[in-house]
């Protein structure tokens, strides 16, 4: 049996508009969602976004929703005993995958702060060789004295 496809992609968008912020809400892709029988092309989402600024903000916040979702599976994902040194190693690549893809997705708020601050003056001495007068004296060093 063939698929059966809304009329336009108006309605074919209406119809999965929310199926689609659910599951990116829960931690999942756009692109495992449009993988599946029946879902519209990852072209297609992505197109209707740029012409319906409500559905971009939606999924906007839905892929925010999702990064957390993210989080608590490296959470999950620690807590679980590894009976051996393999499935340790391969909770670890898990769980090093999803915080790097969050770091990237999210950086400000999962990635590593980079940030440079400084407090305080900055002093700067210039030595150029040529002798300077005495604070005091006002005179300038004798030729004898620059050795």
């Amino acid at each position: 049996m063939g698929k059966k496809k809304p009329k336009n992609a108006l309605s074919m968008q209406s119809v999965h508009a929310e199926a689609i912020i659910a599951w990116l809400a829960a931690g999942k892709t756009l692109r495992s969602y449009c993988c599946q029988d029946g879902t519209p092309s990852f072209v297609a989402v992505y197109d209707w976004m740029e012409k319906d600024e409500d559905f971009a903000l939606r999924i906007a916040r839905a892929r925010d929703s999702g990064s957390d979702s993210i989080a608590d599976q490296c959470v999950e994902l620690a807590d679980i005993e590894p009976i051996d040194q393999v499935q340790a190693t391969w909770r670890r690549l898990q769980v090093d995958t999803r915080l790097k893809l969050l770091a990237k997705w999210s950086p400000k708020k999962y990635g590593d702060r980079t940030a440079v601050e400084h407090q305080g003056g900055i002093s700067l001495t210039v030595v150029t060789g040529v002798p300077q007068p005495d604070a005091i004296t006002g005179r300038k060093p004798d030729a004898k004295q620059i050795t």
